[in-house]
């Protein structure tokens, strides 16, 4: 009966066309059991497999890695740095004297020579002074030739003087005696001779005394004229100082080799001492190197090192370390012991090696 027709419950009558398969199951599970074996023997391999696998390499980044060849035999282990060459010895000029820059004869980089006089200075009032000390000296010296004459004016008069008193005693002496002779034959009076022995007395008295006199005026005259020579002496060391600071206004190199440096313009005032120029001989330099305060730790005075000044390769040897440390960096001063190439010059800039070790039959990696 259909559905819904007479308010009627279906019911379910079996037909000839529903058979049952009962070998479909079986083939199912078969089915089944042959997958999953399939599964456990591949999942089987696959441990194995996994098992007998390498671990894999650790991996890195290529930009850390360096690539070289690895290599035996000696190996340097060393330092570099960048620094200029600069002169070994380097001349100051001072000024001598105040004075203001009237002339500037040569420039930097000229060739000098110990005289070449490379600028001139001008101070009027020390060239007054100069011509004052000049006159001064002059006229002690013409002193001192007057003063010779009259001395020796003098002392002529006093051996004049000398000479008379021995005359006249000579004279009362011989008067005297004869005198005396009379008196004791009774032709003359006694007074009279008495008289003539106290003038013979009296005139050599005299002559001892002029005779001291003239004796001593060699002595006072040699008294006079040294004191006047001192005072000549004297005068004459102020003019040549004066000389010397007027000469001192033509300022001169003071060595041969390169005018490094001028310092002053023309109209400059500068008060003595200030330093004027600077002269080094170009043919005398050391490298002034620049190493890191890490790596200047090993550097020694001694240690051979190589200056590149990118024209020539120069030896040369560490010869002093500055104690302090600047910006990081300690300077290195590398002695040059080989010949300077052509264009080496001071405040050229090169590159140093130090050598602190080297280790013979090592491997290394280039």
């Amino acid at each position: 009966m259909l559905p819904g027709s007479g308010g009627e419950r279906a019911r379910y009558f079996p037909s000839q066309m529903d058979i049952q398969r009962k070998g479909a199951a079986r083939s199912r599970l078969i089915r089944r059991i042959v997958y999953s074996s399939i599964s456990l023997i591949a999942l089987t391999i696959a441990g194995i497999g996994v098992a007998r696998l390498k671990p894999a390499p650790a991996s890195v980044e290529r930009g850390t890695l360096w690539f070289g060849t690895v290599k035996r035999g000696p190996m340097i282990r060393n330092v570099r740095g960048m620094g200029t060459l600069v002169p070994e010895d380097i001349l100051l000029i001072p000024a001598g004297t105040d004075g203001r820059v009237e002339k500037i004869i040569l420039r930097p980089g000229a060739q000098v020579k110990s005289d070449t006089v490379i600028l001139e200075l001008s101070n009027p009032q020390l060239e007054n002074d100069a011509l004052d000390a000049l006159y001064q000296l002059k006229s002690a010296e013409a002193g001192l030739i007057q003063l010779r004459v009259t001395l020796e004016s003098t002392k002529l008069q006093q051996q004049a003087a000398t000479a008379q008193v021995q005359s006249d005693f000579t004279q009362a002496r011989i008067q005297a005696e004869r005198d005396e002779e009379l008196s004791k034959e009774g032709l003359g009076a006694e007074i009279v001779a008495k008289l003539s022995r106290a003038k013979s007395d009296e005139l050599s008295n005299r002559t001892k005394i002029e005779e001291k006199r003239l004796s001593i005026s060699d002595d006072s005259i040699k008294a006079q004229m040294d004191g006047q020579q001192v005072q000549i002496d004297k005068l004459t060391a102020l003019y040549g100082l004066r000389k010397t600071q007027v000469d001192q206004l033509k300022v001169r190199a003071g060595a041969d080799g390169i005018l490094q440096q001028m310092a002053v313009e023309v109209g400059q005032r500068v008060p003595a001492g200030t330093v004027l120029a600077k002269v080094a001989e170009p043919r005398k330099l050391k490298a002034e190197l620049k190493i890191a305060e890490t790596q200047a730790k090993d550097v020694m005075p001694g240690q051979a090192a190589e200056i590149d000044t990118r024209n020539g390769v120069i030896p040369g040897r560490v010869s002093r370390i500055d104690p302090a440390s600047v910006n990081g960096t300690v300077t290195v001063d590398v002695r040059l012991t080989g010949e300077l190439p052509q264009g080496a010059r001071p405040d050229l800039s090169v590159d140093g090696t130090v050598e602190l070790e080297r280790l013979n039959d090592v491997l290394y990696m280039e």
